[in-house]
């Protein structure tokens, strides 16, 4: 099943709004056009009706009077036969004299209308003429910004010769109570799908921009690290989570204090068993060396006695200094450091060691980049670096070779140094290959397991780690750190 976020399903939301108030937009205007066409129709009709009541008025007066009619007898028949047709007006029209009669009987001027439009004159002379010539009724449309003007004109027979009937209307079509209330419906469509669209769409903008900032606070965290504080966004639902996170990093610290503080209660019950052993040997052999001394009373004894003393001496001081270099924490100071030179420098403090033991040490770069370095204690890499490195000289034969190289490798979309120190040797035992790096553990007589306990505590300062490559054709030992701490 696809997993929609809900800033995209707010997008989508947005967009429907849009469609739909177009769409809604559209049918309103169809129905507006529907609406004026039956107002076109309606008015239409009646001018058609207008004209033909004026033609049904003349004849029956014509039978009434007979021979010429007067005007005045004319003017009375029209507004009679108007009367009924609300904003119509219309008249008799003689081909020779022009307007003989008009009436406008629902002008709702301040007075009467007695005068033919004068604006539409040569319209309404066209429109009698022609259906003076072709003998029937002539209508004609002339639709203008906001309405409509309807003629018709109608042949009259009667005594007079030339005589025509013609009645007028208009038909708003942007003006008036259907035109209001579509310019209304449509500028509250308008309002309220806008005023909609704009909230919904700085609601959008806004969630997107908090969520991008708990996004930035949250990448920011240094690996390994807690979880950072975040600052509430003001927004009700996001602040709840902001609570949550809060409250639930709180709760990982105080359960990695209670962890570490276990940690450190154990590492120092294994590390006090440790050093009592290993001290506890040392110390019996001087005791045996001498009271043998002060037994025999020989100078020579006592003097011996003396040297192998100093000698167990000497182990006992080099076990304390590891452990001291193992439990004390340094601060890091983190600088941007070039790799080359570092392991350069690591290489040539130990050439002599090599040459006597007739070992090979090789550096190797795998395209590290020449200006970018990376963040780390270059006092402390160094020291890890020399352990490794010492090791390796430890264990490796006559003719053989330690290799130490450094490469920048992605590992989760984070930029790592892998820094690998191989050599020829015999490789390590099974028996203490998951505790290796652990205090104590060697597969030397003569070596106190400090060296890559105190490696793995260099790595974990840094948040990295150290180990041993498993199925790698020479024994490997991996130091890998972030390229930045954060």
């Amino acid at each position: 099943m696809t997993a929609y976020s809900l800033r995209a399903r707010l997008l989508a939301l947005w967009v429907l709004l849009l469609t739909s108030a177009a769409a809604t937009a559209y049918l309103m205007y169809g129905v507006y056009n529907q609406s004026t066409g039956v107002q076109v129709a309606q008015t239409e009709i009646a001018v058609a009706r207008a004209c033909r009541a004026i033609i049904d008025r003349y004849a029956l007066l014509v039978h009434d009077r007979g021979g010429r009619i007067a005007e005045g007898d004319l003017a009375e028949m029209v507004e009679a036969a108007l009367g009924r047709f609300g904003e119509v007006e219309g008249g008799i029209w003689s081909a020779s004299d022009g307007s003989v009669a008009y009436a406008y009987p629902t002008y709702e001027g301040t007075g009467p209308k007695t005068d033919v439009p004068a604006a539409e004159r040569d319209t309404i002379a066209a429109v009698n003429a022609e259906a003076l010539r072709v003998d029937h009724a002539v209508p004609q449309r002339r639709p203008s910004r906001t309405q409509v003007m309807l003629l018709q004109g109608c042949p009259l027979h009667g005594p007079e010769p030339g005589l025509t009937a013609w009645a007028m209307g208009r038909a708003r079509v942007n003006d008036g109570p259907t035109y209001t209330r579509f310019v209304a419906g449509l500028g509250f469509l308008a309002a309220t799908v806008l005023g909609s669209a704009a909230l919904l769409g700085r609601f959008l903008y806004g969630f997107s921009g908090r969520i991008a900032r708990l996004e930035a606070a949250l990448a920011t965290q240094p690996d390994g690290e807690d979880l950072p504080r975040l600052d509430r966004t003001g927004e009700r639902e996001l602040d709840r989570l902001v609570d949550a996170l809060n409250a639930a990093g709180g709760r990982l610290r105080e359960a990695r204090a209670r962890v570490v503080a276990a940690e450190r209660l154990a590492t120092a019950g294994r590390l006090a068993a440790s050093i009592a052993h290993e001290i506890r040997n040392p110390i019996a052999a001087m005791r045996l060396k001498a009271e043998n001394a002060l037994a025999s009373g020989d100078p020579n004894r006592a003097t011996l006695a003396l040297e192998a003393m100093l000698g167990q001496i000497a182990r006992v001081d080099t076990l304390l200094r590891d452990l001291l270099n193992l439990t004390q924490a340094r601060p890091l100071h983190r600088i941007p450091t070039a790799i080359a030179p570092l392991l350069t420098e690591c290489a040539r403090l130990h050439e002599d060691l090599a040459t006597a033991g007739n070992v090979r040490i090789e550096t190797v770069l795998d395209g590290l980049p020449g200006s970018d370095h990376p963040h780390i204690d270059r006092a402390q890499v160094a020291r890890a670096l020399d352990n490794l490195l010492l090791n390796a000289l430890q264990h490796t034969p006559a003719g053989g070779r330690v290799r130490l190289a450094a490469a920048r490798d992605t590992v989760d979309g984070t930029m790592r140094l892998r820094l690998r120190v191989s050599d020829t040797g015999p490789g390590v035992d099974p028996a203490i290959r998951t505790s290796l790096f652990e205090p104590f553990v060697t597969g030397r007589p003569d070596g106190t397991g400090l060296g890559l306990a105190i490696v793995h505590e260099i790595a974990l300062a840094h948040r990295g780690a150290a180990g041993l490559v498993d199925n790698a054709p020479e024994t490997t030992f991996c130091l890998e750190l972030p390229w930045r701490p954060s």
